[in-house]
């Protein structure tokens, strides 16, 4: 029973599964096989397409981009030269523009407000007349003063010619001493009178001339808060044009608008600087700019620090002025200052070409081999375009400026001038040497044009023979000088 439980055991399995099993073997071994072909075919290529891409004119690489010895593939970058120069040393503040003066046109007598000869926002003239109010009660009153001082003068007259009477009766013993006195005592008394009443002709006159308000200098002159016709004061409550009921204490405000002052204030660290600028003794230019600190609005100079620093904020308020000929400034104004307190001297590089990583700053410094070196740098003074290096630069040297971001240290670069027509000023220096390269590598370019040259180095071996090809054509139908020379570069040229 149990033989023939294991026959039919046996016989229960597919006769045709062995061969199924060895068939799946097989195709596996050629699968293997096609792929180590296939990287040994991959090699072999990678290890011949660096010298074909450098005949090119192309970045070498192979398959994958890559060369033999290089740790990747170029990278395009724009690169500047370290120079030596001067620097400004400059701080930067958020200032405030304040006028020198600011006068109110406030009544000093009451009444009616005839007129107000002005334009709002217009610049008058020292002296020129802004306002005037009703005259007449005031003309009267010095009128009156007048009468009244007339009027003592004559009294006055008649008793002094009465008092040198008695003086002469009294010598002859005529008279009375006590008459005498009395005489003499009413003569002083008059002569008071008069001398108040010139006090009240010149008070009179000081009201009558108060009608009549003018510009104390020059300046701006704002919107009136009094329309004509109202009954003005000191301080008064009034009705303007559009109906509202205001209290003012003017009729308008000027402001000196040339030369005109900026208060802005500066760290505490930075107050040695300064005292030891402005002790230099020569001016301290000061330049006045916009928010967005792109348009100069007016250029000053340093006036004096305040006597106190805000023990809140750690800074001191500063007074610079400007002359303000433009009249770009205007009263209470932000404006951005930026102050100048000498100049230094060293290594110059562009603030794009300055680096910042966990170890501090660094810059890639480019080698003759367009090799990429990271180095550490000890930066200094900086403005919106410049920076200075203080340590780990020399002048002369190539730093990558654009493009650092997918640069790593041992980095083949590339400059922008052999990209194509968007390279930078910063490359055109090396155009010269790239373009002997070329001949060199490039036999048949020897007779060609410079600029020609140049253009067919930064193109591909198609884009070459496609230039090419319309140059020839181009010769064919308007032969010229150059002719010859296109006919020197051999067919197979645009390819190498």
């Amino acid at each position: 029973m149990a033989e023939s439980e294991k026959t039919t055991g046996f016989s229960s399995f597919p006769q045709g599964k062995p061969r199924h099993h060895w068939l799946g073997v097989i195709l596996t071994l050629v699968f293997i096989v096609i792929l180590g072909g296939g990287a040994v075919y991959l090699v072999k290529r990678a290890q011949k397409s660096p010298a074909a891409g450098a005949a090119a004119g192309g970045p070498p690489g192979g398959f994958f981009g890559r060369s033999a010895g290089s740790a990747g593939p170029s990278i395009t970058v724009g690169e500047a030269t370290a120079k030596e120069g001067d620097l400004p040393i400059l701080i930067d503040a958020l200032g405030t523009v304040t006028p020198l003066r600011t006068v109110s046109l406030v009544p000093q007598v009451s009444g009616i407000l005839l007129a107000t000869p002005f334009t709002e926002g217009q610049i008058v003239k020292k002296g020129q007349v802004l306002v005037r109010i009703d005259p007449r009660s005031y003309q009267q009153a010095l009128t009156q003063a007048q009468g009244d001082l007339v009027r003592d003068q004559a009294q006055l007259a008649a008793a002094q010619v009465t008092w040198r009477r008695y003086r002469l009766l009294l010598d002859q013993d005529s008279i009375a001493r006590q008459a005498f006195d009395t005489q003499d005592a009413q003569v002083k008394q008059l002569q008071g009178t008069v001398e108040t009443d010139r006090a009240a002709v010149k008070r009179a006159q000081i009201n009558l001339d108060y009608t009549t308000i003018v510009a104390p200098f020059t300046g701006l002159i704002g919107m009136r808060s009094v329309d004509p016709g109202n009954y003005v004061s000191t301080t008064t409550t009034s009705m303007t044009s559009s109906g509202t009921s205001t209290t003012s204490s003017g009729i308008a405000t000027i402001t000196q608008m040339q030369p005109i002052n900026a208060i802005f204030t500066v760290p505490q660290e930075r107050i040695p600087d300064i005292q030891a600028a402005a002790r230099a003794g020569s001016v301290l230019p000061v330049t006045a700019l916009d928010q967005a600190r792109t348009r100069q609005l007016a250029s000053g100079r340093f006036l004096t620090l305040d006597n106190l620093v805000n023990v809140s904020t750690g800074t001191v308020r500063a007074k610079a002025q400007f002359d303000n000929a433009e009249g770009k400034l205007f009263p209470n104004q932000f404006v951005n200052i930026r102050l100048q307190l000498g100049t230094a001297h060293g290594v110059l590089i562009p603030v794009t070409a300055m680096r910042t990583g966990p170890d501090g700053d660094y810059v890639y410094v480019i080698d003759q081999d367009s090799i990429a070196h990271m180095r550490p740098v000890k930066r200094g003074l900086a403005t919106d375009e410049q920076i200075m290096v203080v340590q780990g630069l020399k002048a002369g040297e190539q730093v990558v400026s654009e493009g650092g971001d997918r640069v790593k240290d041992g980095s083949p670069v590339r400059r922008a001038d052999a990209a194509g027509p968007g390279g930078t000023a910063s490359g055109a220096q090396h155009a010269g040497s790239g373009a002997v390269g070329a001949s060199a590598a490039h036999p048949g370019w020897a007779n060609l044009p410079p600029q020609v040259r140049a253009k067919l180095q930064g193109m591909t071996p198609e884009q070459r023979r496609s230039y090419l090809q319309q140059l020839r054509a181009q010769h064919a139908t308007a032969p010229g000088a150059s002719e010859s020379a296109l006919a020197s570069v051999p067919r197979g040229a645009a390819s190498k």
